[in-house]
């Protein structure tokens, strides 16, 4: 079983454990970010990762994976080639997070829906919303890194590869804005 001790390293050896002053997806600032597109890249750490994860659901007849367009894209294939199960991926269109480009789930089919970080769960709790719309039956959630150190309740099992507890702040009452630190949006909906 990989714990924060194996994955730590992994995220930082890759570049995708970083400092400084950010704006995160959820409109927070933390002065902590993951950008995971940086380990995924590399697919010997992709399959270790993502093959952890699947582990972590065998035996729940999952025959479908499902991430939210960037960050659960690799993800959510590397994650159902290990299951043997189909990986899929949800994106916005118009705002809304939606199954398209011909995917489809069919109604009662046991899927788990994956994130690379979560803080505050939207992505997610969207993907699991569209996946039940469809009349898939979602198992379980697993995440590379959850940022809310446990605290994200989404209504299913989840599994995540890191916990911490990642200080965010609202913007208003960011010390490192108070302090003049430019802060950097590097997430997947600002490029």
């Amino acid at each position: 079983m990989l714990g924060n001790e194996k994955v730590i390293p992994i995220l930082r050896d890759t570049g995708a454990m970083l400092s400084g002053h950010f704006m995160l997806t959820s409109g927070r600032h933390s002065d902590s970010y993951f950008q995971c597109a940086l380990v995924l890249q590399h697919p010997a750490h992709a399959e270790k990762l993502c093959g952890e994860l699947a582990s972590r659901f065998t035996g729940k007849d999952v025959t479908a994976v499902v991430g939210p367009a960037m960050g659960g894209i690799v993800l959510s294939y590397e994650t159902a080639r290990a299951l043997g199960a189909r990986g899929l991926f949800a994106e916005r269109e118009n705002g809304v997070m939606t199954i398209r480009r011909g995917f489809s789930i069919k109604p009662g089919e046991k899927v788990l829906v994956v994130e690379d970080v979560i803080t505050t769960g939207g992505s997610l709790r969207e993907v699991v919303e569209v996946v039940r719309s469809h009349g898939g039956e979602v198992v379980g959630a697993g995440v590379l890194v959850d940022r809310s150190n446990g605290t994200v309740d989404l209504g299913v099992p989840m599994e995540a590869l890191l916990t911490v507890e990642a200080v965010s702040y609202d913007p208003g009452e960011c010390p490192l804005c108070v302090k003049g630190i430019p802060a950097i949006k590097p997430g997947s909906r600002s490029i």
